[in-house]
């Protein structure tokens, strides 16, 4: 569904409170239909995208894992 988003989860150093908002901000673009809305939308969207970014830092916060952090610096190198 939405391709341009990333994982965010079990990286060294772990995602930014940017890289969640533009995350959420990308997927409620997707699921809106909107990537501008009009003005009559702008605070339902504005919402959305805010409480999106709030329920994945609570998700990000709350997950766990055996498996060694990922550095960005490798995926950063093989994605140019």
């Amino acid at each position: 569904m939405c391709r341009n988003i990333k994982s965010l989860y079990n990286f060294d150093p772990p995602a930014t409170t940017e890289e969640i908002y533009e995350a959420a901000l990308q997927f409620v673009r997707k699921i809106s239909g909107y990537h501008s809305p009009s003005k009559a939308n702008q605070a339902a969207f504005n919402l959305a995208v805010t409480e999106t970014a709030k329920s994945t830092s609570k998700l990000l916060a709350s997950l766990s894992t055996r498996s060694a952090h990922r550095s960005r610096k490798l995926i950063s190198n093989t994605s140019s």
